[in-house]
């Protein structure tokens, strides 16, 4: 872009005097920012992977965004959520680009079944099979949308939940898009989407997609990424979970379903009497219904664990059976198929998943290959999994361009390489760069918790503190006296810890659990023993989407200065960013251990033990630290932010290994009792939120 090093363009931007603070007066040098910017820059100029861990306030964004668009290289950047792709989309690039003056061209790119597919939406238009009123309703309103949206991007659609029944419907998937033949080609809005991205400098994917894409290269991304120099993750401490997911195999009575209402659709509109093409759903749709229930009475839910050859407790004679029914209903629609595939281009596509459930049925019927896990998810449908115990090889091979199976000193095997997917390929004689970020990554100074899984042992690691003063702005409270997690008593009093909590400060607190089950009790105390206290609001989760949760929290209700409480679970414990007053405490119900039955953490519990490690000490607890920093982070967002985290689980401060996680924590002041802590909220409620909190009264 020019003579100047990248690096010292990079200084000047983030200088007192620089383009940041003429465009944004708020803008301060943070010692921080720029040192993980500089190191971004130079990996971008030298190539080779970056992994930096920045904690809460770094301002870790601009500190990768800036580099990357002053470099004027191709730029890939993943997330882990939509929110915040489409904040840096929508809000970070553009005001960074007018800031730098830097004539950028973006685009944002989504799975598939993010946007809207023209071809589905007149189909369920025209079949009238709606599964409820709701939906019918919703779809007269989704027709008058696509009339003026441009991208047939569903996010923007006011109104339409993301959980709602219509959506399968109205967007497409790998197994049903028709492609190049479908009569809706030229005007697709996910085909209109890649090709913006194939024109921009800067394109922002998540996690899913890149990953997908790389197990079987159909989004586009294929094309995509070989002329891409740079790629950023941030949000990477979901990077290996992510991954796993899409880097094995996996077949779902829902997905039998899908393809037999599909079979059914297509066959009466296209090919009506050439063949019994109710009988031929009705038996695939049979034996996806009766697979469900030989896995479990239908109200059981969790995971099965697969160790042998078939999952753990079903009668081997039964499952050999029922995986041949499948079979046998699979291959009966593929011969029925093979005599109408020249009427239209809907029958190719289901014989090509008819053709792609055989495959992952006959891998089922086989042992598990080395260095994988299996187990059925079981809800409303099955899904039988089987998954790499982590990315560490494909990281390696096709990202990284090492030999596959290449291994260094005591580091992990390496996963098994999907199938069907070839290392990335780059023309460019320099090397690509790789930047890894984000505000947890493990709790030592090689951040081993994610370089070892992730196969970036060889990166260059920086951790970036917080520049917030924690011991000023943040008390912590552990109440000695609490009972442990197992004893029955846990939970009610962590529900009557946490009434005490709200009602002191009048809302403002989130509380977050380890599982749904106390999630539902504590919601439930809560909701009797506060739902008629005028100036409060409790919410639960599942009420609605985080987004809507989040924005309702932030807001409570203005006019009426009500405060709110929320029960939260799983992903509240990362990416709910509500800074100010609205959010004061933070309270955990327990230490966010691994559940030890859950098949992937046993699986990788034994591999440890195999080489001669402790699972817990080099599994668990890492697991353990790092979501107890991303729940403890929700707290503290800004310079501003006073608040109390109370952590109910007295393992903290009387084991030793206690002592580990509390090191992780940030280095917050301590509350001695229950007393001082409650006095101390009331103080914080009538004083301004300028000064520290006191621990003690």
């Amino acid at each position: 872009m020019a003579s100047m090093p990248l690096s010292t363009l990079v200084m000047e931007a983030f200088s007192e005097e620089g383009p940041l603070s003429r465009w944004d007066v708020h803008f301060q040098p943070r010692a921080g920012q720029t040192e993980m910017a500089r190191a971004v820059a130079e990996t971008v100029d030298q190539g080779g992977a970056l992994v930096v861990e920045a904690g809460t306030g770094v301002g870790k964004t601009f500190a990768y965004l800036v580099p990357a668009l002053l470099s004027g290289e191709r730029v890939l950047i993943s997330t882990a959520t939509k929110a915040l792709q489409d904040q840096l989309f929508s809000r970070d690039l553009p005001g960074l680009a007018k800031a730098l003056n830097l004539p950028v061209r973006m685009a944002l790119l989504k799975g598939r079944g993010n946007y809207l597919c023209t071809y589905r939406l007149a189909l369920a238009r025209s079949e009238a099979l709606l599964p409820d009123r709701q939906s019918v309703h919703m779809l007269a309103k989704v027709e008058t949308w696509a009339q003026a949206t441009r991208t047939g991007d569903l996010a923007e659609m006011p109104g339409l939940d993301e959980r709602s029944s219509l959506l399968p419907w109205i967007t497409s998937n790998r197994d049903n898009c028709l492609g190049s033949d479908c009569e809706h080609h030229k005007t697709c809005h996910v085909m209109a989407a890649r090709r913006e991205a194939l024109a921009a400098d800067v394109v922002v994917i998540n996690h899913h997609l890149f990953f997908a894409d790389l197990a079987v290269r159909e989004s586009g991304m294929a094309e995509l990424l070989p002329s891409v120099r740079v790629a950023i993750f941030d949000e990477a401490h979901q990077l290996n979970e992510t991954g796993v997911q899409f880097l094995g195999r996996q077949l779902s009575s829902s997905q039998l379903i899908d393809l037999s209402r599909d079979l059914l659709v297509a066959g009466l509109s296209l090919a009506r009497g050439q063949t019994d093409w109710q009988g031929l759903s009705a038996q695939l749709e049979l034996a996806a219904r009766d697979l469900r229930l030989l896995l479990g009475a239908g109200d059981k839910a969790g995971k099965l664990a697969w160790t042998g050859n078939t999952p753990d407790g079903v009668d081997e004679a039964a499952w050999r059976d029922m995986l041949n029914t499948v079979q046998s209903a699979a291959e009966s629609l593929l011969e029925a198929l093979e005599a109408v595939l020249e009427v239209a281009p809907d029958f190719v596509r289901l014989s090509e998943r008819v053709q792609e459930i055989l495959v992952q049925l006959a891998a089922f019927g086989e042992p598990a290959p080395l260095g994988s896990v299996r187990w059925v998810d079981l809800g409303h449908w099955a899904r039988l999994m089987q998954a790499p115990l982590d990315i560490a090889e494909t990281v390696r091979t096709r990202m990284l361009g090492a030999p596959v199976s290449e291994a260094a000193g005591d580091e992990l095997p390496a996963a098994p390489l999907a199938e069907g997917a070839a290392p990335w390929r780059d023309d460019d004689a320099r090397p690509r760069s790789w930047i890894f970020t984000s505000a947890t990554l493990g709790d030592d100074a090689t951040l081993r918790w994610f370089t070892e899984p992730c196969g970036l042992a060889d990166a260059r690691v920086l951790q970036v503190q917080s520049p917030f003063n924690y011991s000023k702005q943040a008390v912590l409270f552990v109440p000695r006296d609490v009972v442990r997690p197992s004893d029955p008593q846990h939970t009610p009093q962590v529900a009557a810890l946490s009434e005490k909590i709200v009602r002191a400060l009048g809302g403002r607190t989130l509380v977050l659990t380890t599982t749904l089950r106390a999630l539902r009790q504590i919601g439930d105390t809560l909701r009797q023993q506060l739902g008629d206290e005028p100036g409060l609001e409790v919410l639960v989760q599942g009420e609605g989407s985080k987004r809507e949760l989040m924005d309702r929290f932030r807001a409570g209700d203005a006019h009426a200065r009500r405060g709110c409480v929320l029960v939260a679970s799983a992903t509240f414990w990362e990416g709910f960013d509500v800074p100010g007053e609205a959010l004061q405490a933070v309270i955990i119900d327990k230490l966010p251990f691994p559940p030890p039955n859950d098949p992937m953490v046993e699986a990788r519990g034994k591999r440890l033990e195999a080489l001669g490690r402790s699972p817990f000490n080099h599994y668990f607890l890492p697991e353990a630290v790092v979501a107890l920093k991303q729940g403890a982070g929700r707290l503290i967002r800004r310079e501003t932010d006073r608040g109390v985290l109370v952590v109910c689980d007295n393992r903290l401060i009387t084991t030793g290994y206690g002592r580990r996680l509390m090191d992780a924590l940030p280095p917050m002041a301590r509350a001695s009792s229950e007393p001082a802590l409650l006095e101390g909220l009331r103080r914080l409620t009538k004083a301004s939120t300028t000064g520290p909190i006191s621990s003690d009264p």
